[in-house]
């Protein structure tokens, strides 16, 4: 648990004044902790880490990008034994939200062209200014982007992402493109600072001015890595025209401050994007499949379309002889498993309501809308109509094994609890204008009890309010929506 009390004396000292709002800040995908403090006059952001490593690494690099005049945030105040410090609050405005609240279409407007041609101006000053008295031995995990740093990248993408998302391969002949592979890219000049984390989320805007945030996993590397970060960053979705266009401007951006050979730069950047492409896809599957945040789910559809378009268009088949991966990367593209993950955005007006049935002998359905919360009922305590031979080849959607259940007092006290507890939540989240709810029954096989059960709640609900049901019967495979 975050040091609270810690977290509120550390303010309370170095401002001199009170605490008068503590409010968190949403969950990112690392184990850190944002809170916004505010006291009479003094606000700041509060951090707490339990990396110590990663709290010094930070530090030291905010101390010395601000003594280049770089545009990081202030630390104000730091408590190493407890694992908090205290940040320049720099609002709330990031790169990433200007982007998605003026996005249309395949066009970027003028506003967003201009702070991302800003931001890639200032990246060449990160890798290549503050890297010649930056002392590497301070960064962490590792000081440099080596074979090393590689392996755990391309490792991280075959445990928690191929693995978890079915995609066969050879182990063997895998590790061996992952060796040629690394070979291939530590060819590159690898003296500049790597930032590591460069996307439209960690850079806030703040008065029409860009200001950067966590580089605590930067270290010594090439250059490509990042702008081939900022450019494939998922959801940003940047239209392939204006990839091109940004990425003339960096080149023309490092070329003011260092002489480098362009096709050089240019043979080894597409090995770049395709392991920056690697470990995206294994962050994606490492908080969505394992620690079960959709939210990271709902980006894998568009690095599957940067992957297909680099596979597509790049050389890089033929310069790095990598069989075994370029197949796995084949049937991470054509997966009917990552299908459903293609979720459309749309503007619905209604509430929708997903109602799932499942088989505990499988993992509980999860929720790839992002929303989170809901319900899961276990229906296990119910009457089993499979345990009847009349039942077994029949489910939850005939006639007649409804007809048992509901002459089963049990099975009807059941029903009418959920139903009870549901109904506050759809009418609460009519009432807040909120636009998702999922609620998963289970039971031991999936066929009989949480199908009937499923079903008669997507009947009741689809009576009583005007609203979106979606029912999925994942063990029968088959989806009903009503409105």
């Amino acid at each position: 648990m975050p040091p609270t009390d810690e977290l509120k004396s550390i303010f309370e000292k170095w401002s001199g004044e009170k605490v008068k709002s503590f409010s968190p800040l949403p969950e990112s995908g690392s184990s850190r902790k944002y809170y916004r403090i505010s006291g009479e006059s003094k606000n700041v952001i509060a951090a707490f880490n339990p990396d110590l490593r990663e709290n010094i690494a930070f530090v030291y690099l905010s101390k010395h990008f601000r003594k280049n005049n770089l545009s990081v945030p202030l630390i104000y105040s730091v408590d190493l034994k407890n694992n908090v410090y205290l940040l320049e609050d720099l609002g709330n405005q990031t790169l990433f939200s200007i982007l998605e609240e003026s996005r249309s279409g395949n066009e970027l407007t003028n506003e967003v062209i201009d702070l991302y041609k800003k931001v890639i101006e200032q990246l060449p000053l990160f890798q290549i200014t503050t890297s010649k008295k930056l002392d590497y031995t301070k960064c962490y995990p590792r000081a440099k982007f080596d074979k090393q740093s590689m392996l755990w990248d391309l490792n991280y993408f075959k445990y928690y992402f191929l693995k978890l998302a079915k995609i066969p391969f050879d182990e063997q002949k895998l590790e061996d493109d992952f060796i040629a592979l690394t070979k291939f890219l530590l060819q590159a000049r690898c003296n500049y600072f790597m930032y590591r984390d460069f996307n439209s989320r960690n850079v806030m805007i703040k008065n029409g001015e860009p200001f950067f945030i966590d580089y605590q996993g930067g270290r010594r590397g090439a250059l490509q890595y990042d702008i081939a970060s900022l450019m494939l960053d998922s959801k940003a979705n940047i239209p392939q025209n204006y990839r091109e266009i940004f990425l003339e401007s960096y080149l023309s951006s490092v070329s003011k401050i260092e002489s480098i050979n362009k096709k050089d730069f240019l043979k080894y950047y597409d090995g770049y994007v395709l392991i920056r492409l690697l470990q995206m896809f294994g962050a994606y599957g490492y908080r969505g499949y394992f620690e079960g945040k959709a939210h990271f789910l709902k980006s894998i559809p568009y690095a599957i379309n940067n992957l297909e378009h680099l596979l597509s268009k790049s050389k890089i088949k033929k310069t790095i002889k990598i069989k075994e991966l370029n197949s796995a990367l084949e049937n991470v593209i054509f997966s009917k498993e990552l299908k459903k993950f293609e979720i459309k955005e749309q503007n619905q007006a209604k509430l929708t309501v997903h109602i799932n049935s499942f088989s505990y002998k499988e993992k509980i359905p999860q929720d790839l809308t992002g929303n989170g919360g809901g319900f899961v009922f276990d229906c296990r305590a119910i009457p089993n109509p499979g345990r009847y031979d009349e039942y077994k080849s029949f489910n939850g959607t005939d006639k007649n094994v409804q007809d048992f259940l509901d002459s089963q007092p049990d099975a009807q006290s059941f029903l009418k609890e959920t139903f009870n507890l549901v109904d506050k939540s759809v009418s609460n989240y009519i009432a807040h204008g909120w636009k998702n709810l999922m609620i998963n029954y289970g039971c031991t096989g999936g066929q009989h009890r949480s199908v009937y059960c499923a079903l008669r709640l997507a009947e009741h609900l689809s009576a009583k309010y005007d609203i979106i049901v979606k029912l999925v019967h994942t063990k029968l495979g088959n989806n009903t929506v009503t409105e």
